[in-house]
């Protein structure tokens, strides 16, 4: 199983924007039902990805700088970043199928 890092205001920069592979980043809280819903998901595409993408979470309450500057508005959201900027954004509880179905494209 691969670990999925967390990523913080400090470490965002480094290793998001400036990652030289696409990065999905799981924005969420631990108050987040829903979020927890999508736990198993994202580790599973993390595992499948792996080489590919790097797979990170972000706890909403203690990053608010990055939570506000991407304007998350509500959890669970991945957002998926090539070369420093947001390609796609899905919000809410989402079944695996249909990420897979909006980020492939992008996957190559």
């Amino acid at each position: 199983m691969v670990a999925i890092n967390r990523v913080s205001d400090d470490t965002f920069m480094t290793e998001v924007l400036k990652a030289n592979q696409p990065v999905l980043v799981d924005f969420g809280a631990e108050w987040c039902h829903p979020c927890k819903q999508m736990d198993p998901i994202v580790e599973e595409l993390a595992e499948e990805w792996d080489g590919r993408v790097k797979v990170y979470k972000l706890d909403i309450d203690t990053n608010l700088n990055t939570t506000m500057s991407l304007g998350i508005m509500g959890v669970p959201t991945l957002i998926l970043f090539i070369d420093g900027e947001p390609v796609e954004r899905l919000t809410g509880f989402i079944p695996k199928n249909r990420i897979i179905d909006k980020l492939s494209p992008y996957l190559g």
